[in-house]
């Protein structure tokens, strides 16, 4: 796994699906369609849309989890979702949320509306420093920040500027390919 390199996996930045960051939701959503007819050489569609600057620098990524979870506004009044999903909640209190926040209680009609309504700039994830790989780096550290980071992408860099994204499900496909060239 050493040889095997970051770029030799990424998805290039001009293949991936962007999107400006004064786009709606909705039109984020139209351009994740849109490129589904054109599904990359890993045969595999994309799950998010990589948010651009003016200058066409990536500032931000909006996956499908964050798309649904704004639809729901009454969300942001529970606090820190992600925080929250990492103390392993049961089933029985996740369901009393639902019921005591009245969670999705709304028509779903509504969320066309909210959605064509929704910047992308408003709702986007802004990456941290752990959401980032160089190209040079090796599979095994790209296994590594996926795995520990509970992440499903990674965004590549060279030098300062990303240059493509790493999925988990691409990782997977070589790992896969891997295990299978091993003698039983």
């Amino acid at each position: 796994m050493q040889q095997i390199k970051v770029k030799d996996l990424m998805v290039p930045l001009a293949e991936y699906v962007t999107v400006p960051q004064n786009s709606t939701v909705y039109q984020a959503v139209e351009a994740l369609e849109q490129s589904w007819a054109k599904v990359s050489k890993s045969g595999h569609r994309h799950r998010a849309v990589l948010v651009l600057d003016r200058k066409k620098n990536v500032v931000g990524k909006l996956s499908q989890h964050a798309m649904i979870r704004v639809l729901e506004p009454k969300y942001s009044e529970i606090g820190d979702l992600d925080r929250l999903t990492h103390f392993g909640l049961n089933v029985d209190f996740l369901q009393s949320m639902v019921e005591k926040q009245e969670l999705w209680t709304d028509p779903l009609k509504t969320l066309c509306s909210r959605a064509a309504n929704l910047k992308v700039k408003d709702v986007m994830t802004i990456p941290g420093e752990e959401d980032y790989i160089k190209q040079d780096e090796t599979l095994g550290q790209a296994c590594h920040m996926l795995v520990m980071g509970h992440k499903l992408s990674l965004l590549v860099t060279k030098g300062k500027q990303v240059v493509g994204i790493l999925r988990l499900v691409d990782v997977f496909d070589k790992i896969r390919e891997l295990i299978k060239t091993c003698a039983i």
